[in-house]
C-alpha cells in the first residue's frame, strides 16, 4: 500500500519531501528490494531535497545485509563527501557491516574513529564489535576488547556474554563457555532464550545430546519457553547422530509450546534422512512441505539435491534444479526470461527496475520483485556445485560440464568449488589435458584457484608418479599468496631443483610454520607420492622431518608408508609408523593390520613385536575378534605354540 501511494503522488501533482523518502526506503530494504531502494535513492538526488543521515543509514544497511559490502562503503564515502556527518547508529550500521565482511580489524579502526570524532559508542556499537571479532574466530582478540570496553564503562548485558560464549563454541573451546555461562548464572543474570540456544548448540555438536536435552528441560523450568529455533538446534544434533526417531519426536513436541516447524526444521530432517540412505522419506517431507504451507528454501532444494545425486537418481536431481528455476510462477519465469529486455541475472533485474522506476512506474517495479520473491526460490551456486558434483560420481562428466556452461549463460559465476569438482571429475576419467584447460580457464576468467583445486591437480599428479609435478604446483600456488617470503621460496626451490627432497621440505616448513594459515595437506599428498614412486627411502626421511615440525600425518599418508616400507622388508620402521598411528588415535583398516601383522609373525625373531603390537592395539580399543583375519590367527597360534615350547624346554634344563 504504502509503494503504491507513493507512485500515485505524481498523479496529483505531489512532490515528496526527504521524511517521505526516507519512509519508504525503509519499507523497501525491510522487504528486501535493495534494488528499487537504490532507484528511489536516484530519484532523490534528482530531486535535490536535502538528504541527511537517516536517508544514508538506510541505505548502507540494506547494502550490507544484501552483501553489496563495496557498494555500502562507497555510499559511506559518498556521505562524508557531501559533508553529512555520521550518526552513532551510521558508524554502528557500519561496524557490523564491515564485521560481517570479515573486515573485524577495519570495523575496529571505524569504532576508534568514531570515538576520536566525539560520538559515543552505545551497547549496539559495542555489541556489534565484540560480536564480530567472536564470530570470526578471532576471540583472544575479542576478550581483550571486551577488557577495555568494560574500562570505558560498557556494562555487559546477556547479549556481550551470549557473543562471547557463541565465540569460544566456534571456537570449539566449549568447557570455556560451559565456565562463562556459569559466571552468567552466578552474577545473578538471566539467561534468554538466545543464550540458551547458543548453549545448546556446543553441546550438540560435542554429541552430548543428553546435556543439550536436559538444558532445555531445565529452561523451561525456569520459566524461557523455547522457539523453533531452539528445537531446530536439538533436532540437527540428534540427526547428526542418525538418531532419527528421537529427531521427529521433538519436531511433534513443537507445537506444544504454541510454535510450529520452519523451513529449517524440515531442511534438518531431509538432510539427516537423505545421509542415513532414506530418501523416500525425506521426499515425503518435501512434498508434504506446501500442503503445510511452508516453502522450500534454496538449502532445502540444496539437500534433496543432494540426496538424489548421492542415490545415482542424477535425473531426477536435474529435475529438481528446473522446478526451482521456473518456481511457483512459471508465466513470470517465461515472460522474464524472453522478448529483447530478459532479465537472467542481477544486473539485468537491475536495469529493469531502474527503466520502470524512471518511466514512475514504482509500483510496476515493487510488484516484479515481490512477485520475484514470492515466486520461488533461485538456485544458487552450492545447488550448481552439488549437481554438478553428483554428475561427475557418476561419470556425466560431459553433462556436468553442459550445467557448468548453462550456470554461466543464467548469471552465475562458477566459483572455485566448482572449478575444483570439474577438475576432479575431469581426472577420474583419464582427461588430465582438459582438466588443466579447465585450470587455465579458470584464471583467464578471474576467478582465483583456490588451495583445494591445487591440492586436487596434485594428488593427480602423484597419482600418475609426477611428484615433482605436484611440488612445483605447490610452489605456484604458494608464489600467487601475497606476504610469502619471495627468498625463502627460491632457496626452496633450489634445493628441489638438486633432487634434495628433504630439504626443500624443510625449507618451506621453516617458511610455512610461521603462518596462521598453515595447511598440512600438501605434504601429505607428497608423502603418498613418494610412497607411490617407490621412493620410500625419502618418503621415511620426510616423515621424520613432519614429526620433527609437529605436522600431522594423516591416516592415509600413514597406510601408504606403512605398505612402503613393508614391501621394502623394512618392518622396523613400519611398526614405528603404526605406533604413530596409534598415539594419534587414528584407527587402521583390517587390511593394513593384517599386512604388518603376517609379516612379522612370518619372522620367529620379529614375532614378540607382533605380540607386543597386539597387546597395544586391544589397549586403545582395536576389536580384535573381527579386526584380525583367519590366516593372521593360525600364526599367532602357531607362534604362541613355540614360545610355549621354547618355555617347557628352558623349565627342563
Amino acid at each position: 500500500m504504502a509503494v503504491e501511494a507513493f507512485g500515485r503522488m505524481k498523479d496529483y501533482e505531489c512532490k515528496p519531501n526527504i521524511a517521505v523518502y526516507n519512509l519508504i526506503l525503509n519499507v523497501l530494504v525491510k522487504s528486501d528490494t535493495i534494488l528499487l531502494a537504490l532507484a528511489v535513492y536516484n530519484m532523490i538526488l534528482k530531486s535535490n531535497c536535502g538528504m541527511g543521515a537517516d536517508t544514508f543509514n538506510v541505505l548502507i544497511d540494506g547494502l550490507f545485509k544484501s552483501e553489496m559490502i563495496e557498494d555500502a562503503l562507497n555510499l559511506y564515502d559518498e556521505m562524508t563527501q557531501r559533508r553529512i556527518l555520521p550518526t552513532k547508529i551510521t558508524y554502528t550500521v557500519v561496524i557490523s557491516g564491515m564485521c560481517k565482511a570479515k573486515r573485524t580489524h577495519d570495523a575496529h579502526r571505524m569504532f576508534e574513529l568514531m570515538k576520536t570524532r566525539g560520538c559515543r559508542p552505545d551497547s549496539a556499537t559495542y555489541n556489534a564489535l565484540l560480536d564480530g571479532f567472536c564470530k570470526c574466530g578471532q576471540i583472544d582478540e575479542a576478550f581483550k576488547l571486551f577488557k577495555s570496553f568494560r574500562a570505558d564503562g560498557y556494562n555487559v548485558g546477556i547479549r556481550g556474554f551470549g557473543c562471547l560464549i557463541d565465540g569460544l563454541i566456534k571456537a570449539k573451546r566449549i568447557s570455556g563457555a560451559e565456565k562463562l555461562f556459569q559466571q552468567v548464572l552466578d552474577a545473578g543474570l538471566v539467561p534468554d532464550i538466545i543464550l540458551y540456544t547458543i548453549m545448546m548448540r556446543g553441546l550438540t555438536e560435542l554429541g552430548r545430546m543428553e546435556d543439550a536435552t536436559n538444558m532445555l528441560r531445565d529452561m523451561i523450568g525456569k520459566g524461557v519457553m523455547p522457539d523453533t529455533r531452539c528445537y531446530n538446534v536439538l533436532i540437527k544434533g540428534f540427526c547428526d547422530l542418525g538418531l532419527l526417531d528421537e529427531a521427529r519426536s521433538l519436531e511433534l513436541e513443537i507445537s506444544q509450546h504454541n510454535q510450529f516447524p520452519n523451513s529449517c526444521t524440515y531442511t534438518i530432517l531431509i538432510c539427516g534422512l537423505c545421509r542415513n540412505g532414506l530418501l523416500g522419506e525425506a521426499q515425503e517431507i518435501f512434498n508434504g512441505m506446501e500442503k503445510l504451507n511452508c516453502s522450500p528454501s534454496v538449502v532445502t532444494f540444496n539437500a534433496l539435491i543432494d540426496g538424489l545425486c548421492k542415490a545415482a537418481k542424477v535425473d531426477e536431481a536435474r529435475l529438481m534444479l528446473h522446478k526451482m528455476e521456473i518456481g511457483k510462477n512459471p508465466s513470470l519465469f517465461l515472460r522474464l526470461s524472453q522478448g529483447t529486455d530478459r532479465v537472467l541475472d542481477s544486473a539485468s533485474l537491475h536495469k529493469k527496475v531502474e527503466t520502470l522506476v524512471e518511466s514512475g512506474l514504482i509500483h510496476k517495479a515493487y510488484k516484479l520483485l515481490i512477485q520475484l520473491a514470492d515466486s520461488g526460490v533461485v538456485p544458487n551456486i552450492k545447488t550448481y556445485n552439488t549437481l554438478i558434483n553428483g554428475m561427475c560420481k557418476d561419470g556425466q562428466v560431459d553433462r556436468a560440464l553442459k550445467v557448468f556452461e548453462e550456470l554461466k549463460h543464467k548469471g552465475h559465476f562458477p566459483d572455485s568449488v566448482t572449478y575444483a569438482t570439474l577438475i576432479e571429475g575431469l581426472q577420474r576419467v583419464d582427461r588430465e589435458g582438459d582438466a588443466y584447460k579447465l585450470f587455465k580457464h579458470m584464471n583467464e576468467n578471474g576467478c582465483k584457484p583456490s588451495a583445494s583445486v591445487y591440492k586436487t591437480l596434485m594428488t593427480w599428479s602423484c597419482r600418475r608418479r609426477k611428484t615433482s609435478v605436484a611440488f612445483g604446483l605447490w610452489l605456484e600456488y604458494l608464489r600467487s599468496l601475497a606476504g610469502r617470503e619471495g627468498e625463502a621460496l627460491k632457496s626452496t626451490e633450489k634445493y628441489f631443483e638438486k633432487g634434495d627432497f628433504e630439504m626443500a621440505v624443510r625449507s618451506l616448513l621453516e617458511m610455512d610454520m610461521k603462518l596462521v594459515d598453515f595447511d598440512s595437506g600438501p605434504y601429505n599428498i607428497w608423502l603418498v607420492g613418494l610412497c607411490q614412486t617407490n621412493r620410500v627411502d625419502v618418503a621415511i626421511r620426510t616423515f621424520s622431518v613432519l614429526e620433527e615440525f609437529n605436522v600431522v600425518v594423516s591416516a592415509p599418508g600413514c597406510v601408504k608408508l606403512i605398505e612402503a616400507l613393508c614391501s621394502e622388508g623394512n618392518l622396523g620402521k613400519a611398526v614405528d609408523v603404526f605406533l604413530y598411528t596409534i598415539e594419534r588415535g587414528y584407527k587402521l583398516m583390517p587390511r593394513v593390520c593384517n599386512g604388518l601383522l603376517q609379516r612379522l609373525l612370518g619372522s620367529k625373531e620379529r614375532a614378540a613385536v607382533a605380540f607386543e603390537l597386539l597387546d597395544k592395539m586391544k589397549s586403545v580399543g582395536y576389536d580384535l575378534n573381527s579386526c584380525v583375519h583367519h590366516n593372521t590367527r593360525f600364526l599367532i597360534r602357531h607362534r604362541y605354540s613355540e614360545r610355549i615350547s621354547e618355555n617347557v624346554l628352558s623349565a627342563a634344563r
